[in-house]
C-alpha cells in the first residue's frame, strides 16, 4: 500500500513551497488544487455539471471556470458553495486517487488545503503535515501573490477552519513563518523520516 502524507494549510501558509521541496527529495506529489484546475479548465469534466448547476454566468469566453464569478456566488451563499462541492469534490477524491496509486515513488505527499475541513482525508492517510504560519504573515503574502485587499484576504482566511483547528490533527507541524531558506531543512527532516516510515509500513 502505497504511504500517503496529507500536507494541508491555510491560504498562504506556502503548502505549494512546501510540496515542491518534497517533489524534489523524490516524494510523489498529488496536488488536490490543480486537479481542480483541470477539472474547471475548458473542455475539463466538471464544467458540463457545473453550467448545467449555475448557468453560463459562472463560465467564462473560453469556457473554463470563472473563479471570480464563482468565488462571488458562493462566499455569499452557503448552499451554492454545498452544491459546487458536491460536484468537484469527488471528482477530484477519484482523480487524486488514481494519481496516487499510479505513483512511482517511496510515499506520496497528498496536498489538500481543505483536508480539515472536508473530514473525509484524514482516514485516508497516514500522516497530516500542516504547514503553518502566523495569521499576519498569511494574509501579507495572499495580498501580495493575488492582489486582494486585506479585507478580502482576511474574508477567504475566515472561510478555512481556523489554524488552531488545524495545528489540532496535525501528525508533523511545519513552521513557515520566514523564508524558503529556512523551510528546505524542515522539510529534509520530514523526508528522512516519511522514507523510514514507508519502509515498514
Amino acid at each position: 500500500m502505497t504511504f500517503l502524507v496529507g500536507l494541508t494549510g491555510g491560504i498562504g501558509s506556502g503548502k505549494s513551497a512546501a510540496a515542491s521541496l518534497f517533489e524534489k527529495l523524490g516524494a510523489a506529489v498529488v496536488d488536490t488544487d490543480a486537479i481542480a484546475h483541470e477539472l474547471t479548465a475548458p473542455g475539463g469534466a466538471a464544467i458540463a455539471p457545473i453550467r448545467a448547476a449555475f448557468g453560463d454566468a459562472v463560465i467564462d469566453a473560453r469556457g473554463a471556470l470563472d473563479r471570480a464569478a464563482m468565488r462571488r456566488s458562493v462566499f455569499a451563499d452557503a448552499a451554492a458553495r454545498a452544491r459546487l462541492e458536491a460536484i468537484l469534490h469527488p471528482m477530484i477524491r477519484d482523480e487524486a486517487d488514481r494519481r496516487c496509486a499510479a505513483a512511482q515513488a517511496p510515499y506520496v505527499v497528498l496536498v489538500v488545503p481543505l483536508l480539515v475541513e472536508s473530514g473525509a482525508y484524514r482516514n485516508r492517510v497516514q500522516r497530516v503535515a500542516v504547514v503553518d504560519c502566523p495569521e499576519a504573515v498569511q494574509e501579507a503574502r495572499v495580498m501580495a501573490r493575488s492582489g486582494l485587499s486585506a479585507e478580502e484576504a482576511r474574508t477567504i482566511m475566515a472561510a478555512q477552519v481556523d489554524r488552531k483547528a488545524r495545528l489540532a490533527v496535525a501528525d508533523d507541524v511545519i513552521d513557515n513563518g520566514g523564508n524558503l531558506a529556512a523551510l528546505a531543512p524542515r522539510i529534509e527532516v520530514l523526508h528522512r523520516r516519511y522514507l523510514e516510515m514507508a519502509a515498514v509500513s
